[in-house]
């Protein structure tokens, strides 16, 4: 059962880019699919390009607030590692020269950054990109292959 062809669409039931029946592909030109094909690809890909942009302004909203609360959990930080370290410093003047005891809290700093270090790259490779993005355009040269059996809508 073929259904007729009207105007720019297939039917007037069905609007540019929405889904048709094997019949009714079967009864358009080449022409006919082929525009739909580009409306179709067209509208994908801004769908995408959308996509991509909500993922990147919801992460970017999340790491902005984040990297806010880490800078001042990092100065209170500083802080509290700072008058430590003057007190170590101080307190091992007592027991040594103030040199060498200001070598230690260094060379003890120096430890803690280069563990720091290794934590901070560890977690940056985790970083999770555009995954809805990325998954739905791994889809897309499924949805232009062949299929054999034809159109089973």
């Amino acid at each position: 059962m073929s259904m007729p062809t009207q105007g720019p669409g297939l039917d007037s039931g069905h609007a540019a880019g929405a889904p048709h029946t094997a019949a009714q592909v079967k009864g358009s030109s080449i022409g006919e699919l082929m525009r739909q094909v580009t409306t179709d690809l067209s509208t994908l890909l801004r769908q995408e390009v959308e996509l991509a942009k909500a993922e990147i302004r919801q992460e970017g909203r999340k790491a902005g607030k984040a990297a806010g609360l880490f800078g001042g959990a990092g100065f209170g930080g500083y802080m509290v590692a700072l008058f430590l370290s003057l007190a170590l410093w101080a307190g091992l003047a007592n027991v040594m020269d103030a040199g060498w005891a200001a070598l230690v809290v260094a060379v003890l700093w120096a430890a803690i950054a280069a563990v720091l270090y290794s934590m901070a790259r560890k977690n940056a490779q985790r970083v999770r990109g555009l995954r809805q993005t990325n998954e739905s355009v791994q889809r897309i040269p499924d949805a232009l292959k062949p299929h054999p059996e034809g159109v089973t809508r």
